[in-house]
């Protein structure tokens, strides 16, 4: 190992929440492939045995131990405070890492003052030639706010065939696997509490980029990511989750100038994901789709509070001018 990462201090850690079965799938894997780090793992509260589990098979792991489920967003914030280091990675539990997938982001963000944020290749763990929905080679938005990938969008998954062989800025870094400057993450507040899971880290990526930093896809470290492993696709409370934080994003980092519109415009847009939902006669997922926006409503004036703390609000180059869903749905492209 080279001298230099024996100085940094690299933390991988593991937020768990019942998932006993993945540490036992997957951990080892991550500790003998981690060499240049210390593997934490942050536990919210689990009751499940996954302490019991860490603390009888693998001593060497430090545990920090919540006292309740705070979700993917506070259960972070919280866990990272007590764990000092330079380099922060956020890496899910159910995450295969391969030999080597440290040290060439590292690298390269230690190359850059302005670089402060990095993912992998992410790909399928379950079908390994094919990008994984959650991240694939790296995350972008369109200008109401859809999340898609280089290698996915929508339900649309690429295989790869060595089309993303280029590190490349992007604007979101998956939270399944997202290297960050630990004084960068403390300086810009962490984890937006208040998504509790589900795109907060492609809020946490916007004020990143706000606030003058990068954040880059590294395409020589690869991952494989299992996917939905704590709430499945179609659960209606990721559907919650999914409208309602999207709308605390984009209210809170959209510029001035097109703010209003594209909030506009954004509602519009859900109503016909509601219709949608209707049209199948899926009514508990349309059902929180209003929930979603009754929510929003109702936390307006806290939203407006953070926006206020947000400087240099604007639209980034990574960011997709036209909208996507137009492009996927009407036009039918496969990729951007």
């Amino acid at each position: 190992m080279n001298l230099y990462f024996c100085l940094m201090k690299i933390a991988v850690a593991i937020l768990n929440w019942n998932g006993k079965s993945w540490l036992e799938k997957f951990l080892a894997n991550v500790v003998e492939n981690s060499p240049e780090a210390t593997v934490y793992v942050i536990d919210n509260a689990s009751t499940d045995d996954s302490v019991p589990f860490l603390q009888e098979n693998f001593s060497q792991v430090p545990i920090i131990q919540l006292d309740k489920n705070y979700g993917f967003a506070e259960g972070y914030n919280q866990g990272l405070v007590q764990i000092q280091a330079d380099y922060y990675v956020l890496l899910n539990s159910d995450v295969q890492v391969t030999l080597n997938w440290i040290t060439p982001i590292v690298e390269k963000m230690e190359e850059n003052q302005k670089l402060a944020v990095c993912m992998p290749k992410l790909k399928s763990y379950n079908n390994p030639e094919y990008f994984e929905y959650a991240g694939a080679a790296g995350g972008f938005i369109d200008k109401y706010g859809y999340p898609f990938c280089h290698g996915r969008l929508f339900d649309s998954i690429e295989k790869d065939e060595g089309q993303y062989e280029k590190d490349c800025e992007i604007f979101w870094a998956s939270g399944a696997a997202l290297f960050v400057k630990a004084n960068i993450y403390k300086e810009l507040g962490g984890l937006d509490k208040d998504f509790f899971a589900h795109m907060e880290e492609i809020d946490f990526c916007w004020r990143v980029k706000n606030a003058g930093y990068s954040i880059q896809y590294i395409h020589n470290s690869e991952v494989f990511h299992v996917g939905g492993g704590s709430l499945p696709k179609n659960n209606p409370y990721k559907t919650f989750l999914n409208f309602r934080n999207n709308l605390f994003m984009l209210h809170k980092n959209l510029p001035d100038n097109c703010f209003k519109q594209i909030i506009f415009k954004r509602r519009l847009l859900d109503a016909l994901s509601w219709l949608n939902f209707m049209a199948h006669f899926d009514f508990k997922n349309a059902k929180e789709i209003i929930h979603a926006h009754k929510e929003y409503r109702k936390s307006i004036s806290d939203l407006n509070a953070k926006r206020s703390l947000i400087s240099n609000k604007k639209i980034h180059a990574e960011m997709y001018e036209k909208s996507i869903v137009w492009a996927y749905f009407v036009q039918r492209k496969k990729t951007i």
